[in-house]
Parts: C-alpha cells; structure tokens; sequence
C-alpha cells in the first residue's frame, strides 16, 4: 500500500529547513550528484522489515519483541529527517492540529516521512521526530522543535483520517564485515568535509577560520547521519542516505558527495581568481 498523494504541503513550515551546527548547511549543486542518484518512484509500496529493533524507545511505541509492528502517527513532510537532527516546525492544518494535540497528551513521537514536492509520493522510510519544545500559538497554530530518533520501515497503513497512521519496523545498520574500518571511513568525511566548508566560505567572502572539530566524538554511525542532515537541497540523496543501512556505505557514498564537491568549489575557486568580479 502507498501513502497517499493528495497531502498538502501547505500543513507545515519548516523554517529553516536544518538547525544545523554549522551556521548554513551544506548546499550541493546538483550537478555533483550524478554518481549514486537515488530515484523514487510515482509510488511507494511498503516491503516488510525484518530490521532489529532500537534499544530505546518510549510510551506506546516501545516494541516488546524486535519483529513487532508498531503503530505510529505519520507527518509528510517536503523534507527528511535523520537522527540526531533538529528541525522548527509551524503546525497550523487542522488534522496535523488534532494530531499534535493527542501526541502532547501522551507520547511527544511521530514518524516523519519525505514526500516528494512534485509527484507527491511519499518515502517507505522515515526517521522518528521527537518534540522537544512546543508553544501553543494564539489562533491555536503550534510552534515545534523536534528531535530525530529512530528510522523506521512504513509496512502498512492502518488509517488516513483525520492523519495517517502507519504500523512501522525499526532500522538500524546491520554489523559490518569487519573489512572496513569505519572510525577511518568516518575521519575521512570529516576531513574532506572541513576543506568543503573552508572553500565555501571563502567563495561566500567569509573569513576563513580554523576548522573546528566537525565529528565531537560521536561513533561513526551517528556522524554518518550528521553529515546527511547537512545536505541541504539535495532530498532524494538525502534519503537514500538514510535508507542505507550499513554505516560503513554510508560513510564511503558521503565521502564521494563531499569529494565531487570539493572538486567543483576548488574550480570555482580558481575561476574567482581569475575573474574576481564574476
């Protein structure tokens, strides 16, 4: 079963679309994702998940058993999520209204869903949205900060009003190989990526800082999800990202973006030195 393709993009405003640690996100020209291109099709049909569950998880959708189905109140959104991340959102559509009234009096998660602007398709995977902080508007709009969480498989949908719900597997990356060092992988990215922010910034007429320590520690597997989050522009890539379930291929498909890009900044760079007023 798909999701349906008459959803309104006009229930949310996600602004910005990334509270990034960086002060902008990355922003990749199209140009630099021709190898490994993600494609969705009209529609999505929902597989069966045979994923292992996460080890946390809260309230009413805290599975018993790895294999359960859980039910989970579904927003599409014109964006993906990963987890780790944190996105603003303005509620004012009267069902997504409904929805997060009932989410406030009892579990503060819902699955966030891609759904695709022209085709109005929506992603069988989703990420987990955790609300961190809400206000209660005036003309009962609501103000939202959420968190991403767990990744989840959509197998099927139990209802579509007045919201979707969904029952959902959980993912997590499969154990790799043993062949592949992903701490290497994962300080790879992380230098390729300092001199991606250093060139953009410099073509951007920044001052050209340091770099700082972009990975802060974290395991491999949730760097791989930082650097998704930071590929503003680039959706579909994006969420190919997040439906790869091995860290290690999502390390190597993230050092590869940031590579072809480093290789278009570094011509464009050379070409402002040639041409300082282009």
């Amino acid at each position: 079963m798909a999701l349906p393709t008459s959803l309104s993009h006009s229930t949310i405003k996600p602004t910005p679309p990334y509270l990034s640690t960086f002060h902008k996100p990355l922003t990749l020209p199209p140009t630099l994702l021709t190898t490994n291109r993600h494609r969705f099709p009209k529609q999505t049909t929902f597989r069966c998940s045979s994923s292992s569950s996460s080890s946390k998880h809260h309230n009413n959708i805290n599975p018993s058993k790895p294999d359960d189905l859980i039910e989970l109140p579904l927003f599409p959104l014109p964006l993906v999520l990963f987890p780790g991340a944190t996105i603003p959102l303005q509620i004012f559509e009267y069902r997504y209204r409904v929805m997060m009234q009932t989410l406030l009096q009892s579990d503060l998660r819902f699955g966030v869903v891609y759904s695709d602007a022209v085709s109005g398709s929506a992603a069988g995977v989703g990420c987990v949205g955790e609300i961190v902080k809400h206000e209660r508007l005036v003309d009962d709009r609501f103000f939202l900060i959420c968190k991403g969480q767990e990744r989840f498989r959509v197998t099927d949908l139990v209802r579509t009003k007045p919201y979707l719900v969904a029952k959902v597997t959980w993912l997590e990356d499969r154990p790799g190989s043993g062949e592949e060092n992903v701490d290497e992988l994962a300080s790879e990215v992380e230098v390729v990526m300092k001199e991606v922010i250093r060139l953009s910034n410099r073509l951007n007429g920044k001052e050209e800082k340091e770099s700082r320590d972009l990975r802060k520690n974290q395991f491999p597997t949730p760097f791989s999800f930082f650097v998704g989050s930071t590929f503003e522009g680039a959706p579909m890539e994006q969420q190919a990202l997040l439906e790869l379930e091995d860290t290690a291929a999502r390390l190597k498909r993230e050092r590869e973006t940031l590579r072809n890009t480093l290789n278009y900044l570094t011509a464009a760079s050379a070409v402002k030195d040639v041409f300082p007023s282009t």
